[in-house]
């Protein structure tokens, strides 16, 4: 058995990025750029008008109170075709190119027209509203760094960039199996008083996605050796990680671990000194990743999000630390003492305090529900009072 963080730096070892695939531009949203987004275009190609109004000529406004005559209209992707000629002005629209010969661009409100004449009353003082030629930026810039995950500002950069697709970092390829024969599928369950649904997959699953994963399977498996080394062996033939769920304890149908061992299972940790989640473990078979989360669910979706998730998040790119930013935040309340386990226990915010939650129990599901933060208690730690600082994880 190790401790915790001894058990996240050998999650943090193998947390390393995947290979690079090509996606689609629409396909790309939360993903991690493999190569940056580089310009191929100049933005704008052109001089284009800032706002709706007329171009003209420094020169023809200067002695305002003037009469121009409007020889035309831009539009945006469709503009003036000529030039402007001394003592004209064109119509012209936010967007539009400016016409060869035009110095600024004079707000349409401040104009008034009769016809095809506008009338300017005064000079024009402020910006000229124009937009330069690569003002925004050139071909060849760097508009986005390698590493850095594509939210919707980066996603506008890399479209203006006239990019189709983009090199991203794969997303993890992630099975899940369960265990117990006492699990029924959501919706089943309350047919039989034996039964129980079956909940922790679902909130894996999600948390696999959360983090940067993509869950190809969800399996729920009988327990029974033969049937679990057939699941095992079909999940790591496609997929990067396998995680299990259940089976980790020591009893007579506890197989966890035992699925994998023809896939010579060679283990990475098999315990970690934790309260809950104690069972946890990681390994490699066949060359792929493997995480045993215990059955209970508060101890598994616990586990998860202190090691599966830095795992998913690393594998997909985004930096296993991503995943592991503790804060500290003033208690609303007393918390107990820690024993001789590092503990973590379920929380909430309450504005600007966190609140202990008071079921603790490793089986617990309403709590999770409560629950928004993980406080993490170092083992022989003394009541913590109200007021106090503790360190928290948001989940």
């Amino acid at each position: 058995m190790i401790l915790f963080d001894e058990a996240v730096r050998r999650v943090a070892d193998l947390a390393r990025p995947l290979a690079a695939e090509r996606v689609a531009l629409a396909e790309a949203q939360d993903r991690v750029l493999a190569a940056p987004v580089i310009a191929r275009r100049t933005a704008p190609s052109c001089a284009v008008s800032a706002m709706d109004g007329y171009a003209v000529r420094d020169s023809d406004v200067a002695r305002a109170p003037v009469r121009l005559p409007v020889i035309g209209a831009a539009f945006a992707g469709q503009g003036f075709d000529g030039v402007l000629a001394p003592g004209t002005c064109v119509r012209i629209f936010t967007g539009a190119p400016a016409p060869p010969g035009a110095d600024r661009v004079i707000v349409q409100e401040t104009v008034t027209t009769d016809g095809d004449t506008a009338f300017f009353a005064a000079a024009p003082s402020g910006g000229r509203h124009l937009r330069a030629a690569g003002s925004d930026f050139e071909v060849g810039d760097l508009l986005v760094e390698p590493g850095a995950r594509l939210n919707p500002q980066r996603l506008v950069a890399a479209a203006a960039a006239d990019l189709a697709t983009l090199e991203v970092v794969r997303r993890p390829r992630v099975v899940i199996l369960g265990t117990g024969d006492e699990l029924r599928a959501p919706g089943s369950a309350t047919a039989s008083p034996q039964s129980i649904p079956e909940s922790v997959s679902h909130g894996v699953a999600a948390l696999v996605r959360q983090w940067g994963g993509d869950v190809i399977d969800r399996q729920q498996i009988v327990d029974r050796l033969p049937a679990l080394e057939a699941a095992a062996r079909a999940a790591v033939a496609r997929a990067d990680l396998v995680v299990v769920i259940g089976g980790a304890s020591v009893g007579e149908r506890d197989f966890g671990k035992a699925m994998f061992a023809p896939l010579d299972l060679d283990l990475v940790f098999s315990r970690v000194a934790i309260k809950p989640g104690k069972p946890v473990w990681l390994g490699r078979a066949s060359g792929v990743l493997i995480v045993g989360l215990p059955g209970n669910p508060s101890s598994a979706m616990v586990t998860a999000r202190l090691l599966l998730a830095p795992l998913v998040a690393g594998l997909a790119g985004r930096g296993a630390d991503t995943a592991l930013h503790w804060r500290r935040r003033p208690l609303s309340r007393d918390i107990e003492a820690c024993g001789d386990r590092e503990t973590f226990v379920r929380g909430r915010r309450q504005d600007e305090t966190v609140e202990p939650l008071q079921n603790q129990d490793s089986s617990a599901q309403k709590v999770l529900a409560l629950s928004d933060l993980l406080i993490r208690r170092r083992p022989g730690q003394a009541t913590g009072l109200a007021g106090s600082e503790v360190e928290v994880l948001r989940l």
